[in-house]
């Protein structure tokens, strides 16, 4: 543990409690992908496949538990909260999602560190996580005006991602043979999936204007 992990843990938990401050207090979903959330849910249960079999450490624990049960309770939320559905917004939600699953699981199965369930499903949702924000992406491109909320909540996503490889920086050049390179390159490709995202996102901020993407 090191401040700049530390940092990308808080920064993710941050980015969850604004969705589900939006969802909860607002009781709405608009511009939020059900997609996304979907696959997210996916990386989650695939990366912590050892949750009751591999103690770590209680934060460890718990922050798996955090991220399983906010993950789900998102979708639930979107699929059966009788006002929150109405908002969503289906039609701009399009993305094949689980399109992305194949070939993030055929690359898990090829490319790995060691060939086991629990390993080759952990490389798994480290590939589907590199893409797994695309469908929020694309939506948010689509209805291009953005609430401030969701704005946010994207926003703190690729933060905790950025700090993630400034994480995994220091690392490197204090831990003798610390070398990743299937999660260095996934997540490096997930952070700049948000380059375009993040450009936008600051010009609305030094303008005070509000958060428009190109369509």
């Amino acid at each position: 543990m090191n401040i700049f992990r530390l940092a990308a843990d808080m920064t993710h938990l941050a980015s969850i409690l604004v969705l589900l401050l939006k969802i909860h207090t607002i009781k709405s979903c608009a511009g939020i992908s059900l997609k996304t959330q979907e696959l997210y849910s996916i990386v989650f249960v695939a990366r912590y496949l050892d949750l009751f079999t591999n103690y770590i450490s209680l934060y460890n624990t718990l922050m798996k538990i955090i991220f399983l049960a906010s993950s789900f309770s998102i979708i639930w939320y979107i699929r059966r909260h009788k006002i929150v559905r109405r908002s969503y917004d289906k039609e701009q939600d399009t993305f094949h999602h689980f399109l992305l699953m194949i070939p993030c699981f055929l690359l898990a199965l090829f490319i790995h560190e060691k060939f086991n369930f629990k390993e080759v499903m952990w490389t798994f949702s480290l590939y589907l996580e590199a893409v797994a924000i695309l469908p929020q992406l694309v939506m948010l491109q689509r209805t291009r005006n953005i609430d401030n909320l969701t704005g946010q909540y994207v926003f703190l996503l690729g933060g905790y991602r950025a700090l993630y490889v400034l994480n995994w920086i220091y690392r490197y050049f204090t831990e003798p043979h610390y070398v990743h390179w299937i999660v260095w390159i996934s997540g490096l490709v997930q952070t700049l999936l948000y380059a375009d995202f993040f450009y936008y996102y600051f010009q609305s901020w030094k303008n005070n204007s509000k958060l428009e993407l190109p369509a």
